[in-house]
């Protein structure tokens, strides 16, 4: 229940009545245009396109031999869908190029999919203090993961090799401040919880 509240209050947020006294007025200012793009990327990254329908994956491939394809797109629809449309949302609110828009939809989608591959190692690397979770559940539960079909050193040059294209799609974007996007996208991949 508190999942679906706050995905709810999360549209409440992007797109807030004018008319109610009580909304907060940092969103006021957003053209309704803006305001329903944002909804539409969000949607899309929650709904069966992404987030839900990753989790639709995850919990059908249980004690499954996913391959690399399949592997690929359950975690770029889990929560790699939630943080490129983050990337994208921020674009959305600017006045993007369609080459800084493609060049930005790039750098999200391999930083998202690189906290999905982090992840995976992180459960068999990590202790569940370190990890504020069980550790070793994916394992336990017989959950496809990078680990258990590339290995674990492939997964880790895996993940190097998305930071490296995310930081190349920052490069490709030619904007002059991406600073915090890359900082974003090492911590990202070099994150130990």
């Amino acid at each position: 229940m508190a999942g679906d509240a706050l995905q709810a209050l999360a549209f409440e947020l992007l797109a807030p009545d004018k008319n109610d006294a009580s909304a907060s007025g940092a969103g006021m200012h957003i053209p309704d245009h803006v305001q329903a793009r944002l909804c539409r990327l969000l949607a899309k990254a929650a709904g069966f396109k992404g987030m839900a329908g990753g989790q639709a994956i995850d919990l059908a491939s249980v004690g499954l031999a996913l391959n690399e394809h399949q592997l690929r797109e359950m975690h770029r629809l889990k929560t790699g869908a939630l943080l490129e449309a983050s990337v994208m949302m921020g674009a959305a609110c600017g006045d993007s190029t369609a080459h800084v828009w493609d060049c930005l939809q790039r750098y999200g989608r391999a930083i998202g999919l690189a906290f999905q591959v982090v992840d995976d190692i992180l459960d068999v690397t990590a202790d569940s203090v370190t990890l504020g979770k069980t550790a070793g559940k994916d394992a336990a539960n017989d959950k496809p993961t990078y680990v258990s079909l590339l290995g674990l050193t492939r997964a880790q040059e895996y993940a190097e090799q998305l930071l490296a294209e995310a930081l190349k799609a920052l490069h490709d974007s030619g904007l002059a401040s991406t600073y915090t996007l890359a900082t974003l996208a090492q911590r990202v991949v070099n994150r130990k919880t």
